[in-house]
């Protein structure tokens, strides 16, 4: 399987995070263009949010985690947490979760 999927676990509640909306960019030469987008399932995970055909480049991951904690009744320290990444072979899958608290967010590769 090729392409970029996520998932989102709120780590403050110690559960998935449903609902987060998630878009993503990709950067051409004519500058950063939107080429997917999708909020989270009830698991925390969005799994369509490109084909399985994808190029190389730069990427960044939007995650709208205002919304998500304003749902939850709770303000949240970062409004939007973005992850910039690489992409150098397009015929591997890449996931990119993101553990998130009102208060911080961190990422990595993962499988």
């Amino acid at each position: 399987m090729s392409g970029i999927t996520t998932h989102v676990l709120d780590t403050a509640r110690g559960r998935p995070a449903a609902n987060v909306g998630i878009w993503l960019e990709h950067l051409s030469p004519a500058g950063w263009s939107k080429v997917g987008a999708g909020s989270t399932d009830a698991d925390g995970r969005l799994r369509t949010l490109t084909g399985t055909t994808i190029p190389a480049g730069e990427y960044r991951l939007h995650f709208d985690t205002r919304g998500y904690f304003q749902a939850q009744g709770a303000k949240a320290f970062y409004p939007e947490a973005v992850v910039h990444f690489e992409i150098t072979d397009p015929a591997e899958h890449f996931h990119v979760p993101l553990l998130l608290s009102p208060w911080s967010f961190s990422t990595y590769r993962g499988s």
